[in-house]
């Protein structure tokens, strides 16, 4: 009976050690894209408002936020966004109600296979 525990507390210590290993050391995320990225899309927004150093931040978690965006990157000179995202998961509507909920109209201008 004694040997049945040890074993049984062994398998579960084991089993747990994976669980946490796999929950610390997550995929990396820069393969995940990579893998991805020919089904990615690249949109362009004018960005309307943006008026202080923290306004891009604001737009691009606005974006980011939005389930498929992959990467959004701000241009705080030209007032403009660009999204990479995947369009079997959003569209570029999306993306812009985003940014304009969060106080910053953005027009789509390009967009991109």
């Amino acid at each position: 009976m004694k040997k049945t525990m040890i074993v049984a507390v062994v398998i579960l210590g084991l089993a747990g050690a994976g669980i946490w290993a796999a929950t610390l050391f997550p995929p990396n995320s820069d393969e995940r894209v990579q893998q991805n990225s020919a089904h990615l899309q690249s949109a362009s927004f004018a960005v309307e408002n943006m008026t202080c150093a923290t306004c891009p931040i604001t737009v691009r978690r606005a974006m980011e936020g939005v389930a498929g965006v992959h990467e959004v990157t701000i241009d705080y000179e030209t007032r403009t966004a660009t999204a990479q995202f995947d369009p079997e998961r959003t569209t570029t509507s999306a993306i812009s109600a985003a940014s304009t909920e969060a106080g910053y109209l953005a027009i789509l201008t390009e967009s991109t296979l």
